[in-house]
């Protein structure tokens, strides 16, 4: 299955202490939201990830803001089952392609967009979303890349998040509003199943 058609919304995910991970896929899992995205933001990322994939089978954890080889190889090493990168160029690309394991490069202008489909990728990361035009900049892109497919990300919250998973060429989008820091903090993981739970209900 395309990581597109997983859930609607895939959380990304900042971790900075580890020991909330577990709990924390437990309730985005709990909330119906299977793909979880754990960015390489901070030094506890990649255990995080590591003890996700171990303890959340059900789960299927991926790495964000992956931009080099040594992220990649790092991240599949730790139970990674997908890859995200904010941007894509001609080496990273080429080391998500011999990774083995499904990923979303990035892309935000048609030629970039362009030559990620010349290689077959038809299935991108859109960032960072509000910042480069939104729904209106994605709804033009339908007409000459139709066989493209987007996951927005930047900026969504669950108020706009039904308006990206209206167009026909966005299969899912991408949110921090579901892991707020303060719920994080103090553990409340009945708050992230509630988000979760709003969330997948999107669509």
């Amino acid at each position: 299955m395309s990581l597109l058609d997983l859930a609607p919304v895939i959380p990304v995910v900042v971790i900075d202490d580890v020991e909330t991970a577990v709990p924390l896929a437990r309730a985005l899992v709990a909330g119906g939201l299977p793909a979880i995205e754990v960015t390489l933001r901070t030094p506890a990322a990649r255990e995080a990830i590591a003890r996700i994939a171990a303890e959340v089978p059900e789960a299927t954890v991926g790495a964000g803001t992956v931009r080099t080889a040594d992220d990649i190889s790092a991240s599949v090493a730790a139970g990674a089952r997908f890859l995200v990168s904010p941007g894509t160029t001609p080496s990273l690309v080429e080391a998500l392609e011999a990774s083995g394991v499904p990923f979303l490069p990035g892309a935000v202008t048609v030629s970039e967009a362009m030559a990620l489909a010349e290689r077959g990728i038809k299935e991108l990361k859109f960032f960072p979303a509000e910042a480069a035009g939104g729904v209106t900049y994605l709804k033009s892109l339908g007409g000459p890349l139709p066989d493209v497919r987007f996951c927005p990300t930047g900026g969504i919250r669950v108020e706009t998040a039904p308006d990206y998973l209206a167009l026909p060429n966005v299969g899912c989008v991408g949110g921090t509003w579901l892991t707020p820091a303060d719920a994080l903090a103090s553990g409340d993981w009945a708050r992230v199943e509630k988000l979760a739970a709003q969330a997948a209900a999107l669509r």
